[in-house]
């Protein structure tokens, strides 16, 4: 790679009001320019971009509903404040992923409807299980969500560290605070929810599902 390409690597993923032109027409590959410093950076793997991207996308936005249907529940609670913590960082994970969806034109999942309203059920009505039962379902989801992310930062090693260095920082920092939250749902007693084996094992099922399908609709 040129010293042009590794520098425009490491900024590519810094997205500031105003920096960046519109993209080409969709193809297999993309070419980003940002006017602050009029580097361009060739031969990005669309697709494979486009798809991480988009399915994050979805996966954010559902963690959000799910902890806005904990809180909808358990808000009042003892434990409201431990959720609500965890939703402001999902808050953000999302207000990013929003921005990346902006800045590389990646369309949303078609099933953000029903992404909305399956995430805030789940989260609601695990929450009426009990704390236990809401915690349950944070670590069966984060637990999830953390080895989605895992199998990304792969893919993106194999093909190119360097290319894609700052998306990889993105993924590795919402990764460490998915696990983050696994712990804390495990702190809180997850593990005494009812059937909290067979629980995690339908919902992890489910996010397997929605992974697969928003990476492709």
């Amino acid at each position: 790679m040129s010293c042009a390409g590794a520098a425009a690597a490491r900024s590519l993923w810094r997205l500031r009001a105003g920096t960046l032109r519109p993209l080409p027409a969709y193809g297999r590959r993309i070419s980003v320019r940002f006017y602050s410093s009029g580097m361009t950076l060739d031969n990005i793997n669309w697709a494979a971009v486009d798809r991480i991207i988009r399915v994050d996308h979805a996966g954010e936005y559902g963690a959000n509903r799910i902890y806005a249907g904990q809180m909808a529940v358990l808000g009042r609670t003892s434990v409201g404040p431990v959720i609500q913590k965890m939703w402001d960082q999902e808050k953000d994970h999302l207000k990013k992923f929003n921005e990346l969806m902006v800045a590389f034109r990646v369309r949303p999942t078609i099933l953000m409807p029903f992404w909305n309203v399956v995430g805030f059920a789940l989260g609601a009505g695990t929450a009426l299980l009990g704390k236990e039962g809401a915690m349950a379902c944070t670590v069966a989801v984060e637990e999830s969500i953390a080895h989605h992310y895992n199998n990304q930062i792969r893919m993106l090693m194999e093909e190119d560290p360097e290319k894609y260095e700052e998306l990889l920082q993105v993924i590795r920092k919402f990764r460490d605070e998915e696990l983050e939250h696994h712990d804390i749902g495990l702190e809180h007693d997850a593990q005494l929810a009812p059937a909290y084996a067979v629980l995690k094992s339908v919902i992890q099922a489910g996010c397997r599902v929605a992974i697969y399908l928003s990476e492709r609709f």
